[in-house]
Formats: structure tokens, C-alpha cells, sequence
């Protein structure tokens, strides 16, 4: 049995909002999982029942085999971390860090014992005695986590903790999150809506979208093989090229046909004749001069050690190629794509589903 359970989660607020509408998923101990999906789309919300801050319409919480689902959140075992540090800010790290422990009815010997052990471990020990206003944001956020932390609890839950946080501190506190969870091996679920956070950190992501999970996978598989419209173009920066059109059979080939040009382009695989929507991530697609698309550079966006040249074709939104650092493209210059076809990917044209 998984080591924690939602099964069939569901959440409809007074006014009638559902903001979760059936979700389930099974987590193994030790699993880092990442809620990913655009603001509303109920991540939030799912995390706060698992936590116990908001009651379920319907549904069911199982951790470690126990029903929690009307239990209180102080019941519950779990950790929870903010993306507001929500530090006490009349009481030093040291006595933040130690307050979760108190409140439990821990000895005082021990709170002394695992406060120190926690602030040796996440680098506090120097600022114990500060308040946090004297902090920094990178080090409210880590009395936050050491304060989730020293209580060693069965979970992690964690609601964007790192949203307030310049872009180095992001990286820096990201990178620390993931180690200190791999070395305490404890179950932890993330939200985020931030794609490369979520693909750097998890060992599963679940993409949701409308109070619904659309996929759950490793980052890798939810990257290269998106289960709808709507993961491929929310995973990944920027997202997958889309292409409408439809696919013809001609002579016992299967070809791919763009909505609004004649440019055929044959299948290397079996996709059903009918309405598609091909799909293709930006670093697949590339310049040849024999290639069946045409079109003209709009942009060239330069990214450092690669950039995306924004290509307009006439009969599709415009096409993201993604070129190395010094193939500088000039606005208007005309151009001829084509694809790898192992990488390109169709969707149903009527669903959005993957084909």
C-alpha cells in the first residue's frame, strides 16, 4: 500500500467554486512529489487538505494506512511550509525554530537537543539569538523549513515556499530543499507553479489543471510525452510548438498536412487519418533547405547560452526554433524548418489528448 493516499479528493467552496473535483493519487514514503499547474488551478487547495486546513467536500487522506480526513492538522503529523515565512516576529530563530516542539509538549532538554541538531544541519547557528526582521529572505525561509523540519514529522507539505525569493536565492534554497529531503527521506509534497522548479526537484510531477489531474509522471515522461494540449504547452519554457492540421492516407502513407498550406510531410509512424494537432518541443525543430515548412524570422531572443528564434509560417501561431549562442537570426530573414520525427508528438484534434 501506498504510503499516502487521496482518493477520489474533492473540495466545492460556498459560493459553488470547485476548485478540486475527484482527484487521486498514490505516493510511495520517502516520494517527492510536485503539484505543478497555473494560479486556480487547485493545488493549493489539495495541499491544504491533505494538511487538514481545509475540509473536503468529498473524499478521502490516508497516511501511513491511517484515515486522516477528519482529523485536526495537529493530528495529522505533517509539516507544513508557507511561501509566507509566517515567523513569529517577537521571537528569535531559536525560539520560532523550537516553538512547534513546545507546543507539542516536548521536554525541554530534547527542544534544546533537536533545535540544535536542526540549526547545525540547515547552517543557523549563528543567527539563533536574531529576530526576523534581521534576516534576510533566504534565511526567514530556512528558520521556516527548520522549523517543519525539527518536528520530524510522517510529511512535508510545502506551498511555494520559495515564490517571495530573488532568482539566486531560488536556485540556492531549491538545491538545499532537495538535498536535505534525500537525506531525511521524508515524503514531501511541493506545489509550485514554476515549471523548472518543479522538473529540478521531483521525482514525480502532477500537472493539474481545473481541479483535475491531467498527468503524473517523472519529469522527463511529462516532458517528452505530454498526455494533452495542455501539459505540452504549460511544460516547458517556452512551450511546445503547436501545428493543426490533419493526416491523410495517400498510396498506403500516412501524411501530415498543415491547416492552410499544401506542405505534406510523411508520417513515420501510424496515426489514424482525421483532424491532429502536431506538436514538436523547440529544440527538435531546425533549418533545411529542402524543409516543408517556409516562413520569415519575427524574433530572435537571446538567452545566453542558447537562443529562441520566433518564426512566423502563415498558418500556424509562430514556431519556436531553439538555436545555439551564435546562430543569430536576422528579423524578416526567410527560412525553411523542418523536424526531428521522432520528437514530434499528435494530439487529437476534437480532445486535446495525445494520440
Amino acid at each position: 500500500m501506498s504510503f499516502l493516499q487521496l482518493q477520489q479528493l474533492k473540495k466545492t467552496f460556498a459560493d459553488g467554486t470547485e476548485a478540486v473535483k475527484g482527484v487521486d493519487l498514490s505516493i510511495d514514503e520517502g516520494e517527492f512529489i510536485v503539484l505543478l499547474g497555473p494560479s486556480g488551478c487547485g493545488k493549493t487547495t489539495t495541499l491544504r487538505m491533505v494538511a487538514g486546513l481545509e475540509a473536503p467536500s468529498d473524499g478521502r487522506v490516508i497516511i501511513a494506512g491511517q484515515d486522516v480526513t477528519r482529523l485536526r492538522p495537529a493530528q495529522r503529523d505533517v509539516g507544513f511550509v508557507f511561501q509566507f515565512y509566517a515567523l513569529y516576529p517577537h521571537m528569535t530563530v531559536e525560539q520560532n525554530i523550537a516553538f512547534t516542539l513546545e507546543s507539542t509538549g516536548a521536554a525541554r532538554r530534547e527542544c534544546r537537543e533537536r533545535v540544535a541538531d536542526v540549526s547545525r544541519v540547515m547552517g543557523l547557528g549563528a543567527l539563533l539569538r536574531r529576530y526576523p526582521r534581521q534576516l534576510s529572505g533566504g534565511d526567514q525561509q530556512r528558520v521556516a523549513l527548520a522549523r517543519a523540519v525539527v518536528r520530524r514529522p510522517k510529511v512535508y507539505l510545502m506551498d511555494e515556499p520559495l515564490g517571495t525569493l530573488d532568482a539566486d536565492k531560488r536556485l540556492e534554497m531549491r538545491e538545499f530543499i532537495r538535498s536535505r529531503q534525500q537525506e531525511m527521506k521524508v515524503t514531501t509534497i511541493y506545489v509550485t507553479h514554476d515549471q523548472e522548479e518543479a522538473m529540478s526537484l521531483a521525482d514525480r510531477v502532477v500537472v493539474m489543471h481545473e481541479g483535475m489531474i491531467c498527468q503524473a509522471g517523472p519529469p522527463t515522461e511529462v516532458y517528452d510525452d505530454p498526455a494533452s494540449l495542455f501539459v505540452a504547452r504549460f511544460v516547458g519554457s517556452p512551450g511546445m510548438n503547436f501545428i493543426p492540421g490533419s493526416v491523410v492516407a495517400d498510396d498506403g502513407q500516412r501524411f501530415f498536412v498543415p491547416h492552410q498550406s499544401q506542405a505534406r510531410m510523411p508520417l513515420g509512424r501510424d496515426v489514424r487519418p482525421g483532424p491532429v494537432t502536431l506538436g514538436v518541443r523547440p529544440e527538435y525543430v531546425y533549418p533545411s533547405s529542402d524543409g516543408p515548412i517556409a516562413g520569415s524570422v519575427v524574433m530572435d531572443e537571446y538567452q545566453g547560452n542558447f537562443r529562441s528564434i520566433h518564426i512566423d509560417t502563415g498558418f500556424a501561431h509562430n514556431l519556436v526554433m531553439r538555436a545555439g549562442d551564435a546562430d543569430a537570426r536576422a528579423v524578416g530573414e526567410s527560412i525553411r524548418l523542418s523536424f526531428n520525427a521522432e520528437h514530434t508528438r499528435f494530439f487529437d484534434g476534437n480532445t486535446g489528448q495525445r494520440l
